[in-house]
């Protein structure tokens, strides 16, 4: 129920766009007065008649929040949610347990009326935004709980375009089970209702994101959008789709705009930025959000613009979620920029460990050392005009690209194949383009191995040190302490270990399984050959607990 204590108040406000200057009614609404560190509260303005002819363009709502007692406070936007303009909420995600206090402005025109409230935050342990973490600036920790975060992402890019909630959700149910964390979905952008890969535009889904009013909605490159309004169906929808992630700690790359028909606010326009402040405000104040500036960002948008809007996205986030931007060139990324919190690269070769460690030493000598994510080399069964040819895309060869990836302190993005079809017979999965997948689809369960494997060691604290190993295998280190070696084609390797006793454990990457066996020796030490020389295994290697290095 609705928290009437702050009282009916009545606005006696000049209605600015309305046809009659007569009184304007406000009632002003809590929903909760105690809410969880990490999730949000809503306040809800509920406007009475008239209203103004366009309440997207016409009316402000705005309020600072702050802890009480405390020196800091937030600066927040609230948007409409009626497109008759009665109902307008603003959101605030306190960051911390305590008392928080709030003043709201609704204004319209030049008149304006003020409310204050307080409410108060609760610890429950909730995890909050990822954050690079600045002991370890190569790599990502949660926000609230201190843990780190192993990114695992997927691209899903018109999962929003589902009519059903039933298939978003079961989507993304099904990639949480596959320990999928992180999930590239546009807010905007169309694509041709063909791709070559069976998945057409159609009743249940289509790729014609409408995040304005269309007159056309199904003209891929005329749909005749208004700017100065939203569609709210597919902002709410978007919404229920990001509180679900929320509920499963998967983070939500929302990616604003793509290359598509062309069909795009103008650059720097009040019409982009009424859209990218819409977004903030109904998004921001999830705690499983990153931005991302656009797919394929450079042949729309420029370097200018990247670094202009990159500032602007953080100057008017409350919390500073973490972005970044997708160009196709990977020299477009604004990598020494405060705003620019890691790479989002698009790079398609097959050596991903040699990219990978070059970027890294990139990385090292601009001075500024941010995570490194490959977000697009190669989706599973998809073969277009510049991509490799099987098998060096199937789904085995891209698990082995995700393991050189993570061997060379990197992170990745990948994506499922669409070969089983959307609106085309047998019509079961859509991969990377919807999200919705099958059984058909393997690809993804060897990159939860992956998971399972780092995650059971404190992997941000290794650094790749190739050096160490012999031929041509591949090593993340603490040297002293742990040590992970990946062998691509298996056999064996030789290794400098200090004068210590190491505990090893061999890893199948394909199956998940771990077989320990005698402990490593100390000095110059010959590892035994791999269970099977038919696929890739890593071996890791822990210092004995009761044997401190020497």
């Amino acid at each position: 129920m609705l928290n009437r204590g702050l009282g009916m108040i009545g606005i006696a406000l000049l209605a600015s766009g309305c046809d009659l200057a007569v009184p304007l009614r406000v009632e002003f609404l809590s929903a909760r007065s105690v809410v969880d560190a990490y999730d949000y509260v809503e306040i809800v303005a509920d406007v009475g008649i008239p209203r103004p002819s366009n309440p997207f363009t016409d009316v402000s709502f705005e309020g600072t929040f702050a802890m009480i007692g405390g020196a800091r406070s937030w600066h927040v936007d609230g948007f409409c949610d009626d497109d008759d303009g009665r109902t307008f909420r603003i959101r605030f995600m306190p960051s911390a347990a305590g008392a928080y206090s709030y003043i709201l402005s609704f204004r319209v025109g030049s008149a304006t009326r003020t409310v204050s409230g307080t409410f108060h935050a609760v610890d429950a342990k909730r995890r909050g935004p990822i954050r690079v973490d600045k002991e370890h600036p190569w790599h990502f920790i949660w926000e609230g709980t201190g843990e780190h975060y192993f990114f695992n992402g997927t691209t899903a890019y018109w999962l929003a375009g589902w009519r059903e909630d039933r298939v978003i959700e079961s989507s993304l149910e099904r990639l949480h089970r596959l320990k999928i964390n992180r999930v590239r979905v546009t807010i905007a952008g169309r694509a041709s209702g063909f791709f070559g890969e069976r998945v057409m535009d159609g009743p249940d889904w289509t790729p014609f994101i409408i995040p304005w009013p269309a007159e056309k909605a199904d003209d891929i490159f005329h749909p005749g959008f208004d700017f100065s309004r939203f569609e709210l169906n597919h902002w709410r929808k978007l919404e229920r789709l990001v509180r679900f992630a929320r509920d499963r700690d998967i983070i939500i790359s929302l990616v604003l705009d793509m290359n598509d028909g062309t069909v795009h606010p103008g650059a720097n326009s009040e019409d982009e930025h009424r859209f990218i402040r819409y977004a903030i405000a109904r998004f921001a104040p999830f705690s499983n959000v990153t931005w991302d500036l656009g797919d394929d960002l450079d042949r729309y948008r420029t370097d200018a613009w990247t670094r202009s809007t990159g500032n602007w996205v953080k100057m008017k986030d409350p919390y500073r979620h973490l972005a970044t931007s997708h160009p196709v060139d990977n020299v477009h990324q604004d990598r020494t920029a405060e705003w620019f919190d890691f790479t989002s690269f698009q790079e398609w070769s097959r050596n991903q460990h040699q990219f990978m460690l070059s970027e890294r030493a990139r990385q090292k000598k601009l001075g500024r050392i941010i995570p490194q994510t490959n977000e697009e080399y190669g989706y599973e069964d998809h073969y277009p005009l510049w991509a490799p040819r099987p098998p060096a895309d199937s789904s085995d060869a891209l698990r082995r690209m995700a393991w050189e990836i993570v061997m060379a302190g990197g992170y990745q993005t990948t994506g499922e194949t669409t070969r089983q079809g959307t609106h085309v017979w047998p019509d079961t999965g859509g991969g990377w383009i919807n999200g919705r997948g099958d059984d058909t689809m393997t690809m993804l369960q060897g990159y939860s191995h992956m998971v399972d494997f780092f995650t059971a060691f404190p992997w941000w604290k290794l650094e790749p040190h190739d050096e160490l190993v012999s031929g041509g295998n591949f090593c993340l280190a603490s040297p002293g302490d742990t040590y992970v070696v990946y062998l691509p084609r298996g056999g064996s390797f030789t290794i400098q270990l200090p004068a210590s006793t190491f505990e090893a454990n061999w890893f199948d990457p394909t199956t998940g399984a771990s077989i320990p066996f005698t402990r490593a020796a100390r000095g110059r030490w010959t590892s035994p050959a791999s269970p099977t020389t038919d696929h890739d295994w890593a071996l890791l290697l822990h210092r004995a607990a009761q044997d401190p290095p020497k």
